[in-house]
């Protein structure tokens, strides 16, 4: 830093005044932006990234003021955003200075986010689909014409999905609107910082940008729940667990316990309160409870209320609960980034160690805890890089572009083209994706709805009718969950279990949103957790669904379609490795270790770079379980092709069943004397070939590729979910998206959404890319191993199939009585 660079004297005077000196990366951050570059902030959770981020706003504000627009301030949660401007304003109203700051998310009134589109403050914080919104506006141009930066937060988490591209085209656009802007981004540490540099580079191609890293801070204390309980063979509520997790919470001020999905958060949380004799106060948050429901939680955590929050996904970022003093992480954490990201949120500071401890759901989780402990050791990073562009969030944004103004298409390429993620766009493609935002494509041209942009005689395109623009910014964003309803509490008088509370009142609290999915599955009288509490299904009226306490003792547990993640491939990298170094083995639990032992002695342990395949009899049927340790999506992917190749060895097989870890075919051939006879060969059967035709096969006969469609058809704005003052049903965008599909395969099966639903189905539901690393991997590397019966690896594997939907401690014992029955079976007991 140059010696030169002094703070202003008020910014000066509060640090002097709080007995605090700026860091040296906040320092490089202020003369980046002194410099005219952009730049991009690492720096681990505590170090102070949100100051950097503001602080040459706050001194080019005190030294310059002006009205109108002068920082965005982009992040990936709305709980974020309003966490920032309440850490933002009173610094502010410290130092004496007149700057004004808001939020603007979905959930600000409306009469406040239309006021700020012509009388905006001064720093807006707010999240990608509010940017695009008001850039599909025609006084954009005036709003962000002032705009002097963009603070882009978390932006690792915002760059690996649709939710980065759609930011990527409108920081685009922002940057022909102001070419005086300048980006700083800040990021926990990743991969590729070199990636993310040239992100927020590229669309402001006259200005440098600078890479910084933040120096210094305490490694975090990580460590695995230690236990003389029996862990279980498989499942993941980690039950087991909870009566320590009970005393842990009361030993510390605040506790976060973090899960990965939110049928998991319910059930930790029920659990928890089963046993809460103190009543202490233990929250619950995750993205399907009510807005008034989370900022209550939320706020709570700010005043020191609470003594634990059980939490998904949605505080996983940068929110500052300083009274945090310990992370637990429920279930395997799935890859150590995200674990680093999670223990930050304890001890908030950057001296002090952030401390966690992390609670494995079952025995193969206790091996990724164990990978993710040695992991964070070495601060190694596993995140991912950032996505390319997809052609349905393209077609979203020229359509917003269209609703701002007409526009001429080499003028727009050239805008898009700026993008990261669009950076190699061919102009050929480009076209056909405006002909389809322009008329649907060949194969919808002729219907008139699908007409939304006109040809001016001037050669620009524009809108057709307003209704178009109308219908835009009711739908705009990429974030698509399952279909979802409210749920409504009505009369909460009938606690008889099965019993309803008597007709139905429209009125009540609404309690938040579910996926319609759900229920489908249950009937009126049903129980079940939602938001901590038991209610019984009433019945529904179009998008809502009524519910009523309840008393009864055995709820069901809502099984939500969203919120897993994957195995990363670090982590299963070093889980093999485990595996395969049985010296390792010394730092894992006895009973762990005992039964890597017995597998030893029964059958083989996967090597680091092969695959094991046994084949076993059982109950009547011949199983084949492989161990390829690739994550839940990639395995069903192979599940699905690998059945179809057994099928024409005609070794008849009748399903499979996909963990995290491993893959289980079962059927009426003898696999083992297939494979011995040389009649099936496990090369072959492996071969990468299969990615293929087999892949193309099987993708047009299964109804995948038509649920990713939907998604696609959704976010490029060919099928609208939402009409002004109504929403359409989950079984009415279904039908749409169905019938647009197979007149689109039928007639134009290149057309552009076809081709995003093939993209999309690889990279997300079907994980191909990884599995074709794996089959390269695995190359003549595979390790058959015949047995007369199940070997003790297999075991939990085993337990997934059939399972019944049994909840609450009834599960528990059955899936403890089927383990121990398979163990005695593995070893001939």
């Amino acid at each position: 830093m140059s010696q030169a660079l002094k703070l202003h004297p008020i910014i000066a005077g509060w640090f002097a005044g709080k007995g605090w000196a700026p860091r040296r990366h906040q320092l490089d951050v202020l003369e980046s932006w002194q410099a005219g570059a952009s730049a991009l902030l690492i720096a681990p959770t505590g170090a102070g990234k949100t100051l950097a981020g503001f602080l040459p706003t706050l001194t080019d504000l005190i030294e310059t003021p002006q009205d109108g627009l002068h920082t965005l301030y982009i992040s990936p949660l709305k709980a974020l955003a309003v966490d920032v401007a309440r850490n933002l304003t009173t610094p502010i109203d410290e130092m004496g200075i007149n700057i004004r700051v808001e939020t603007r998310t979905g959930d600000t009134p409306a009469a406040r986010r239309q006021r700020q589109r012509y009388d905006p403050p001064n720093i807006l914080l707010t999240t990608p689909e509010q940017i695009a919104l008001l850039l599909s506006h025609p006084d954009a141009a005036q709003l962000f014409g002032s705009l002097k930066r963009i603070v882009l937060d978390e932006l690792h988490a915002l760059v690996t999905s649709k939710r980065g591209e759609l930011l990527s085209l409108a920081i685009a656009r922002i940057a022909a609107l102001a070419p005086q802007m300048r980006i700083t981004a800040l990021s926990a540490t990743v991969a590729r910082p070199d990636l993310l540099r040239d992100w927020i580079a590229l669309p402001v191609p006259l200005a440098p940008a600078h890479l910084l890293n933040a120096t210094g801070g305490a490694p975090p204390e990580l460590s695995i729940l230690d236990t003389e309980d029996r862990l279980p063979w498989a499942g993941h509520s980690a039950a087991w667990a909870v009566p320590a997790l009970y005393e842990t919470i009361k030993r510390h001020n605040t506790t976060l316990l973090f899960v990965n999905t939110r049928s998991q958060a319910e059930m930790l949380f029920q659990n928890l309160w089963a046993i809460n004799e103190e009543m202490l106060p233990i929250a619950l948050h995750h993205g399907s409870l009510s807005v008034e429901q989370r900022r209550k939680v939320e706020s709570a955590m700010v005043r020191g209320d609470l003594k634990a929050v059980v939490c998904t996904s949605t505080l996983d970022l940068g929110i500052d609960w300083g009274d945090v003093d310990l992370v637990v992480q429920v279930g395997a954490p799935k890859g150590s980034s995200r674990m680093l990201q999670r223990i930050g949120r304890a001890n908030h500071r950057l001296d002090e160690p952030s401390k966690a401890v992390l609670v494995p759901s079952n025995r193969f989780e206790v091996l990724e805890c164990e990978a993710a402990v040695e992991a964070v050791a070495e601060n190694h990073q596993d995140s991912e890089n950032p996505t390319t562009g997809g052609y349905d969030v393209l077609a979203q944004h020229i359509l917003g572009r269209a609703c701002a103004g007409a526009f001429d298409a080499d003028d727009l390429f050239a805008e898009v083209t700026s993008a990261w993620p669009y950076r190699e766009l061919a102009r050929s493609q480009f076209d056909r994706i405006l002909d389809f935002v322009a008329t649907g494509g060949y194969a919808l041209r002729a219907y008139e709805r699908y007409a939304r942009l006109r040809r001016t005689p001037e050669g620009l395109w524009r809108i057709a009718n307003p209704y178009v623009t109308q219908q835009y910014r009711l739908n705009v964003g990429t974030i698509i969950e399952e279909p979802m309803v409210r749920v409504r509490l009505v009369r909460g008088r009938g606690f008889r279990k099965g019993a309803t509370s008597g007709p139905i009142s429209r009125g009540g609290r609404v309690l938040g949103e579910m996926e319609e999915y759900f229920f489908t599955t249950i009937v009126p009288g049903d129980t079940f957790m939602f938001g901590g509490e038991v209610v019984a299904f009433e019945g529904m009226h179009e998008n809502e669904a009524f519910v009523s306490r309840s008393q009864a003792t055995n709820p069901k547990i809502p099984s939500y379609m969203g919120g897993k993640f994957p195995l990363s491939t670090y982590l299963a990298d070093r889980v093999r490795r485990i595996l395969a170094t049985p010296e390792d083995w010394r730092a894992l639990p006895d009973q762990v270790s005992g039964w890597l032992r017995l597998q030893q002695e029964a059958s083989v342990l996967p090597g680091h770079d092969s695959l094991l395949v046994e084949t076993f009899p059982f109950e009547g049927h011949n199983y084949l379980v492989c161990y390829p340790f690739e994550g839940r999506l990639a395995h069903q992917t192979l599940g699905m092709l690998l059945t179809r190749r057994l099928e024409r060895a005609r070794a008849r097989p009748l399903g499979f069943v996909a963990s995290e870890y491993a893959l289980a075919i079962w059927g009426l051939g003898d696999l083992s004397a297939l494979i011995r006879t040389g009649r099936l060969s496990l090369d072959e059967l492996f071969a990468e070939d299969m990615l293929g035709d087999d892949l193309e096969a099987w993708l047009d006969e299964s109804a995948l590729m038509k649920r990713t469609f939907r998604n696609c058809a959704i976010i490029a704005g060919l099928i609208e979910r939402r009409h002004p003052g109504k929403e359409k049903t989950g079984r009415q965008i279904t039908m749409s998206a169905d019938l647009i599909y197979d007149v689109l395969y039928a007639h134009e099966p290149d057309h552009v959404l076809i081709q995003a639903t093939r993209r999309d189905a690889a990279r997300g539901l079907l994980d191909i890319e990884r599995l074709g690393e794996c089959l390269k991997r695995i190359r003549r590397h595979i390790v058959h191993k015949p047995l007369d019966r199940i070997s003790p690896l297999a075991v939990p594997v085993m337990l997934e199939i059939g399972k019944e939907p049994i909840f609450g401690e009834a599960r528990e014992t059955a899936m403890a009585e089927a383990a121990d029955e398979l163990m005695r079976e593995a070893l001939g007991g």
